[in-house]
């Protein structure tokens, strides 16, 4: 009997998107349909989140690293010691991109001076040139000519193209005598300049009213590839 009184009834049907209609009993005379909705379990994941991952001890020296600017140079001291200098590798890089990201300039040229001090450390252009843009950005003018300071120091691999959206980057913000430095560099390091290089060299000095530097860097490229750069006034005239 009991067995009776528990009887469900049947399922009616199961439509494309998983909603299963069961006839309700109301009356001797019909029936009433009722539907149950049943969530298709993957659509509850959380969708796929791209961009920067910063675990929880990054995220905290972030956090610790700006307040302690606020309060001094002994405070910074300590988040440094007690914070920084424990992190491992990935979480030492991304607190210097998070900072660089949020136009942190001094805090981020301090951690990339801790970052130079560690056996892993590899120099890489890039990054070169984002401190250079948040250096500049910020005013930290003399931070950007120690940061190019370091470069004289480093042991860099052939990275022509790296090597153009630096002197395109020192040039955009007025640098002029340090692009003539990275150039030399550039070469030193056995980056052979392509024609975007002496494109960049070119405008970026005449924008910037530098003639004469200007002048000498066509008369090499004209030597460079034995003959009149025809690649520049081409590119000028796309512009």
């Amino acid at each position: 009997m009991l067995s009776s009184l528990l009887r469900f009834p049947p399922l009616s049907y199961t439509n494309r998107r998983g909603e299963i209609s069961r006839p309700l009993p109301t009356s001797e005379k019909g029936k009433m349909f009722i539907t149950i909705t049943m969530r298709d379990r993957s659509k509850n994941r959380k969708p796929i989140q791209r961009g920067r991952y910063l675990s929880i001890e990054a995220i905290q020296a972030v956090q610790s690293l700006k307040r302690a600017q606020v309060d001094g140079r002994e405070s910074l001291d300590r988040v440094f010691e007690s914070k920084l200098r424990r992190l491992i590798k990935t979480d030492m890089v991304a607190v210097l991109k998070e900072l660089l990201n949020q136009e942190e300039g001094l805090l981020a040229f301090q951690v990339f001076e801790e970052i130079r001090k560690e056996y892993w450390y590899k120099p890489q252009l890039l990054l070169y040139v984002d401190m250079i843009s948040v250096l500049a950005s910020s005013g930290l003018h003399e931070k950007v000519e120690k940061v190019c300071s370091f470069l004289k120091v480093e042991y860099l691999e052939p990275d022509t193209e790296g090597f153009n959206l630096l002197l395109k980057k020192l040039l955009e913000f007025g640098f002029t005598q340090l692009s003539m430095d990275c150039f030399r560099l550039m070469k030193l390091w056995e980056s052979e300049p392509d024609e975007s290089t002496y494109s960049i060299l070119i405008n970026g000095l005449d924008s910037k009213g530098e003639k004469d530097l200007s002048f000498s860097v066509r008369l090499e490229a004209e030597n460079y590839f034995g003959g009149p750069i025809d690649f520049l006034e081409e590119k000028e005239e796309l512009v």
